[in-house]
């Protein structure tokens, strides 16, 4: 009897965690994955996270009904949800990618994206680019960064034109979310970028996502404390 109780607390322990939360004021969700729940301070750092940002959209949207009272435009309930995927799940990291929006009672809301990568060897939490040597160091392993964004954007727009307008320009790695990938979850072999809506096009085409393999000149461009993590592909 002992070993089964255990056993459902570990269970328990590593489910996927889920809250929904509906006011009149506003409507919160929040969600990871079981792989993310059953590592204790990657645990910890998600429900701080969970609980900032559900405290953030109480007040602020409290604040915004406050505003409309006597006001000539109406409130309408503000939305915040964050959802949180696997990506990968590899020896050395946990990969995941952030699916985000949020309302604030304008015209549309918001779609946003992140990614975070758990180093499980150093038991830390990072950003994608800091298993790179520099943002400058991994743009220039991919020199053609900017052709293939247009290139995916050129699929989904007929007939595209390249205008050189602001959605033409070459976003900067900061503006786009990186994310690391595994076809065999052994070790990186791709990586991704996802541009948010407003980065290389207009709200109403969404976001664009664009894969590469791990080439030799993008595995020169990480730390060497992590090359062994990636391999090129």
């Amino acid at each position: 009897m002992r070993a089964v109780m255990m056993a459902m607390a570990m269970l328990v322990a590593t489910a996927a965690s889920g809250e929904t939360v509906k006011t009149p004021n506003y409507t919160f969700a929040y969600t990871y994955p079981a792989e993310a729940a059953a590592i204790p301070a990657l645990r910890k750092w998600l429900e701080a996270d969970r609980a900032g940002t559900r405290s953030q959209t109480a007040r602020d949207a409290a604040e915004a009904r406050r505003d409309a009272r006597g006001a000539t435009y109406p409130f309408h309930a503000w939305e915040t949800q964050k959802t949180w995927k696997v990506v990968t799940n590899t020896p050395r990291f946990l990969s995941l990618s952030l699916d985000g929006y949020m309302f604030t009672g304008g015209a549309h809301g918001t779609p946003f994206s992140g990614s975070l990568v758990w180093d499980k060897a150093r038991g830390t939490r990072l950003e994608p680019e800091a298993v790179f040597t520099s943002p400058a160091a991994l743009a220039r392993a991919i020199p053609d960064l900017c052709a293939r964004l247009k290139a995916v954007r050129a699929r989904r727009i007929a007939p595209y034109v390249d205008t050189g307008d602001t959605f033409s320009q070459c976003p900067t790695l900061k503006e786009l979310t990186l994310l690391l990938g595994s076809s065999n979850r052994q070790r990186i072999d791709r990586i991704g970028f996802i541009a948010d809506p407003y980065i290389i096009g207009s709200y109403a085409e969404g976001a664009y996502e664009l894969t590469l393999p791990v080439t030799p000149a993008i595995l020169a461009a990480v730390k060497p404390a992590y090359r062994t993590a990636f391999t090129i592909r």
